[in-house]
């Protein structure tokens, strides 16, 4: 997902939390950003915070009315990049965050997923407001990272930008330099339970199925 970013340093970045669903579905590149020398503010349920830190990431209340505020507050000139995958309303506050030369990445729209409204105008009014941002002359960009394998940019491109997108975390992990966060284990033939624990609100890291 860091190669959706502008070449150029990074020194602050905004990162906004995953419904449990969306957490399963990637890799926290948090943490890989703080290996990098990167502070990164974090918005997360105040029950998350004291494990963001241990992490190295700076924690905010994502249900705080003054949101972006508060993140102000912690970067004033704003943020280099924002981490976006709620949708419309959010992407809109996320841009606002920006710093000039700030990359605004979106790659979903988990906030309307679990509506009745219809999903395939709401993306494409996304796409169509991000593509007005960044041909804006206000010096910060604002892409759809192809989170949804090969939907823009094709399928064996795709699959190559995932393979080493993939490959560069395992080398992390078999370093040691991140290390991951394992809620809790469950046995293989507790599959259906470790799903239902997977869905409920408040775990924080992964749910592992083991044989």
């Amino acid at each position: 997902m860091a190669d959706a970013l502008p070449q150029r340093p990074c020194k602050t970045r905004a990162n906004h939390p995953g419904t449990g669903r969306e957490r399963r579905r990637r890799s926290d590149p948090g943490a890989i950003a703080v290996h990098g020398g990167i502070r990164v503010i974090g918005t997360a349920s105040p029950r998350h915070h004291e494990a963001l830190r241990a992490l190295g990431v700076e924690s905010v209340d994502y249900s705080a009315p003054d949101l972006s505020s508060r993140i102000r507050e912690l970067s004033s000139r704003g943020v280099g990049a924002v981490f976006d995958h709620l949708g419309p309303e959010s992407a809109k506050n996320s841009f606002g965050l920006l710093d000039r030369g700030g990359t605004l990445i979106c790659y979903g729209i988990a906030a309307d997923l679990d509506k009745t409204t219809a999903l395939v105008p709401v993306f494409l009014g996304l796409l169509a407001r991000l593509a007005l941002w960044t041909a804006l002359p206000n010096g910060r960009s604002a892409p759809f990272y192809d989170f949804w394998e090969g939907m823009l940019i094709g399928p064996t491109a795709a699959r190559r930008r995932r393979r080493a997108d993939l490959a560069e975390v395992l080398e992390l992990l078999s370093s040691g330099a991140i290390k991951p966060i394992v809620a809790t284990t469950f046995p293989l033939f507790e599959a259906q339970a470790a799903l239902e624990h997977a869905e409920a609100r408040g775990v924080f890291g992964k749910v592992v199925i083991v044989p």
